[in-house]
């Protein structure tokens, strides 16, 4: 059997933007040997940064954003939200007729970015924070002019974040804001919760820590081996008449599942009014 290629071979990618996405981006990229050091190159506006970047991934580095996207067959833009419409401008006619632009920017739509670049061959992803230690989960789409060749490029570039899934709509960049992009929130939130709750009943705090992440952790894979319904892994550990079923009921009298529907469709209403060019 023939080795899979690889779609990023003789790939020229340019990182707008050198943040800790970026970062962790470029990171996966080069520990999973998707790319060399050699065909990477970042650009960012602070130059202790730059050195920074250099001396970790031995990566191309510079300020120059018009002269990176002109070399690059794929375009990353990492940069802040609100710094976008300025490297757009200033992007403008800098990009390959035939290169690929991958928005990993929150927020930023499709449209926004093909106006704002004249070009059309456009990828916007969902990246959320997980990302930077390569488990995270990336929701992207892409325009009609990004060919099949580039779509397999953006699923290598992606999965370096850890998991990526494609979907048809940019419609489902919203909800995914709300759900994926923003859960880490909720995640640690409730990890918090519980840590306190721990300390209150008398655990030392590093020991309440230990307990309640090993407990997340290793609930979320028995849930991913065992592939079985939540409600019934639920049910398998909470015994008739027992502490688990006082728990639970606390936390169901709580309105628990009221207040994560609520809180989930408040971030995808506001994800799609800062979408929106007047962010209202």
């Amino acid at each position: 059997m023939r080795p899979m290629q690889n779609p990023l071979d003789n790939t020229q990618l340019a990182f707008i933007g050198a943040g800790a996405m970026g970062e962790a981006l470029i990171g996966g990229l080069l520990s999973g040997g998707r790319v060399t050091p050699g065909q990477v190159a970042a650009t960012d506006a602070r130059p202790e940064r730059l050195d920074e970047m250099r001396g970790r991934f031995g990566i191309r580095t510079g300020s120059d954003n018009r002269a990176a996207a002109r070399a690059a067959d794929v375009v990353v833009l990492a940069v802040k939200p609100q710094v976008l419409p300025g490297v757009l401008a200033e992007l403008r006619g800098s990009v390959g007729g035939d290169a690929l632009v991958v928005s990993i920017v929150a927020g930023a739509t499709i449209r926004s970015i093909v106006d704002g670049l004249e070009h059309r061959a456009v990828v916007r992803t969902m990246p959320n924070t997980p990302a930077q230690v390569a488990e995270g989960m990336t929701v992207w789409t892409a325009t009609p002019e990004v060919s099949v060749a580039q779509r397999e490029q953006t699923q290598a570039i992606v999965g370096a974040f850890g998991r990526e899934l494609h979907v048809a709509e940019e419609r489902f960049l919203d909800m995914a804001t709300a759900v994926s992009g923003s859960g880490p929130a909720y995640v640690f939130l409730f990890i918090e919760a519980l840590i306190d709750a721990a300390v209150r009943l008398g655990w030392p705090r590093p020991q309440a820590e230990a307990l309640v992440l090993q407990t997340v952790r290793g609930s979320v894979l028995y849930a991913e081996r065992t592939g079985a319904h939540p409600a019934e892994l639920r049910s398998r550990v909470t015994s008739p008449g027992g502490t688990t079923a006082d728990a639970v009921y606390q936390l169901e009298k709580g309105a628990l599942r009221t207040a994560v529907s609520n809180a989930v469709q408040a971030a995808h209403d506001r994800s799609v009014a800062l979408g929106r060019p007047d962010g209202t």
